[in-house]
């Protein structure tokens, strides 16, 4: 299965994924914010990134466009998991990079599904 990084400034909420994910046998690397993310991905590449939008240091546009500069990253699906859910904030995460767009709280059936679809 998949190695998947899971960034959010909430324990709770990266708890959740976490749980989620691991229970569908990927496996997880947590990080509290992108740029937190950013250097865990340096560290070892990671197979699908899921980021929060709001969180300290560096926000999750931010963190798309950073990895999304790196050849590594280019074409690793990317999707934000986050509260926000205008057109505007939609279209500013697809200009970054983002390969889709889930809104908290989530539902782990939809989410799986989503990572099933594109994880290669």
């Amino acid at each position: 299965m998949a190695l998947i990084l899971a960034v959010d400034d909430s324990p709770s909420m990266r708890k959740m994924v976490a749980f989620t994910l691991t229970g569908a046998g990927h496996q997880v690397v947590e990080a509290g914010d992108g740029q937190e993310a950013l250097e865990k991905a340096q560290q070892q590449h990671v197979d699908l990134v899921l980021t929060d939008q709001n969180m300290p240091r560096l926000d999750g546009l931010g963190l798309i466009r950073k990895l999304r500069a790196d050849p590594k990253y280019k074409d690793t699906p990317i999707l934000m998991l986050t509260t926000e859910s205008s057109d505007l904030m939609k279209e500013a995460g697809k200009t970054a990079g983002a390969t889709g767009w889930l809104v908290k709280p989530f539902d782990p059936a939809r989410l799986l599904e989503v990572i099933q679809k594109v994880i290669k």
